[in-house]
């Protein structure tokens, strides 16, 4: 458990890749608070779970992640509930599909302050306690669209583009306090955030569901296989080891081979 004594704080955590990146965290020894909405006894349930598994405390926000004051308001219950924040995971995002001429700019607005913004403020939050410590691990989830883009996505793509701008602009301010910050760019992965995409795509592209599946969201990964959540927070859990101190600024693509095409 070599993050025992450690604090994580990870947005949208609740569940999919988030709630993954919080148990293998927890695994390891360290509080995590989770964010994000959801059923409030499954919620429970997981913060409990995230007490077993680390022996320490677990605890919960459902700071909205379109609210910079709520956002602020997190880390600092973070910090007072289990201890300044040590890893931050910029988790939290939302789909929305439709041609740019069609786009609702309601929609535009929300993906962008929930995965372009929220980061921002949570980052800005939590670097000064990183920096008084002299360690941190700062992980957004970026997504293969922040490398390249996909058709009736702007906002996402456009989002996670500039996340992982973002990320990198971050790593070299901090690297002399001991803080690495880095993106990780999933490729498909079977979660809510995906399956709940599903039908909007259906209706945008005239496709059936099995065809969505096998001729869209599969058919740019090599391996023809979602990614699971188990991998992306193996790769998390050793961006916050000693040996990967020397990693930052980076965006690493575990996708299937997507990228390499």
């Amino acid at each position: 458990m070599f993050l025992k004594g450690k604090t994580a704080l990870i947005t949208g955590s609740t569940s999919g890749i988030g709630a993954g990146y919080a148990k293998a965290l927890a695994a390891e020894g360290a509080s995590v608070m989770v964010n994000g909405f959801g059923d409030a006894e499954e919620i429970e349930s997981l913060r409990q779970e995230l007490e077993a598994l680390s022996g320490a405390k677990a605890a919960y926000s459902d700071a909205d992640m379109t609210k910079p004051e709520e956002i602020r308001q997190m880390c600092s219950d973070c910090a007072e509930q289990l201890g300044t924040v040590d890893i931050l995971i910029n988790n939290a995002g939302i789909q929305f599909v439709a041609p740019v001429d069609e786009f609702p700019e309601d929609k535009w607005n929300a993906i962008m302050d929930i995965i372009m913004n929220s980061a921002f403020h949570a980052t800005k939050a939590v670097v000064p306690g990183m920096k008084d410590k002299g360690w941190g691990r700062i992980i957004n989830t970026g997504s293969m669209h922040s490398k390249v883009a996909s058709p009736f996505k702007s906002a996402y793509n456009a989002a996670k583009h500039g996340l992982d701008g973002f990320g990198k602009t971050v790593a070299l301010e901090v690297a002399t306090h001991g803080i690495t910050v880095n993106t990780i760019s999933p490729g498909y992965t079977w979660t809510p955030l995906v399956e709940g995409q599903i039908p909007n795509t259906m209706e945008v592209r005239g496709l059936t569901r099995e065809q969505v599946i096998n001729d869209v969201l599969l058919a740019p990964q090599p391996t023809k296989e979602f990614v699971q959540i188990e991998q992306i927070a193996a790769l998390a859990i050793f961006l916050c080891k000693d040996e990967a101190r020397s990693i930052t600024g980076s965006n690493i693509s575990i996708d299937g081979g997507w990228t390499a095409q």
